[in-house]
């Protein structure tokens, strides 16, 4: 079965396929898919990461004193 997806050749450790061969066999799926999870995971701890340390920049240049109310912003 052919896919538009595209696809990626990766090489792994010995001990390390293992791991995730044994990772796919107790969820009863692919190592393909079992390795697209962990790589989904791992862009979404990323993502969060990096939102975090935005989120910080932005609270440490807040100031409280030029921020708009709820009032201003919302006209309620």
């Amino acid at each position: 079965m052919s896919t538009k997806k595209p696809r990626v050749s990766v090489v792994l450790e010995p001990p390390l396929y293992e791991w995730v061969k044994q990772n796919a066999k107790l969820q009863g799926i692919s190592i393909s898919l079992k390795l697209r999870d962990f790589i989904r995971e791992a862009y979404e701890s990323s993502e969060d990461l990096y939102w975090a340390k935005v989120g910080e920049e932005r609270l440490a240049s807040f100031n409280k004193k030029e921020a708009l109310s709820h009032t201003q912003v919302w006209g309620k």
